[in-house]
């Protein structure tokens, strides 16, 4: 009859010690292995080697130097594949870039430089671009996406993909780039 009463404690502290680490598991797979897509952004611009073939003309070239910024919040890294990267004028694709492959380690940020040949002689149809270097500021909205797939553990692997949509204006008085907004 004493064995019993212990083989019974025995049990229950064995029975105690599977919910704790039930609860302990399920803790852990909603929080650390919660996998969300990198963020893609631009961290920084800067317009070089402007040109124009007049004053008059709405034609105009010059060199987007961008630092290209993917921020991975997981506990694992994400690998992704060579991609590019397309500036936009009114809709209309006027400069595009690759993006090389490459790897953000977990819950960091990898930076890399993108030079982006920019030439609005690719516009068709009418748009607004003469107006818009006569007053000064020329828009333009960029977009990117990255897939590739992040590691958990060395185990898990799961697809994921991240997409920027970056504004910004560039100032033809002292050939800058401000007002750069990322999504």
């Amino acid at each position: 009859m004493r064995g019993e009463g212990k083989n019974r404690k025995c049990l229950a502290y064995v029975a105690i010690f599977i919910v704790f680490q039930a609860i302990v598991i399920a803790v852990f797979a909603l929080t650390v292995m919660k996998i969300k897509g990198p963020k893609v952004r631009f961290s920084s611009a800067v317009a070089e080697n402007f040109s124009s073939t007049d004053s008059n003309s709405s034609s105009l070239s010059f060199t987007l130097v961008t630092r290209f910024a993917v921020k991975n919040t997981n506990f694992g890294h994400f690998k992704y594949q060579d991609s590019n990267v397309t500036i936009l004028y009114a809709g209309q694709a006027i400069g595009t870039a690759d993006i090389p492959s490459g790897r953000a380690k977990a819950r960091s940020t990898r930076r890399t430089d993108v030079t982006i040949s920019i030439n609005t002689d690719k516009l068709t149809g009418t748009t607004n671009l003469a107006s818009d270097m006569n007053s000064g500021l020329v828009p333009l909205t960029s977009e990117a996406t990255l897939k590739g797939k992040i590691q958990l553990m060395k185990v898990i692997k799961k697809n994921k993909s991240g997409k920027m949509s970056c504004t910004m204006s560039v100032n033809l008085a002292n050939r800058a780039v401000q007002d750069l907004k990322c999504k």
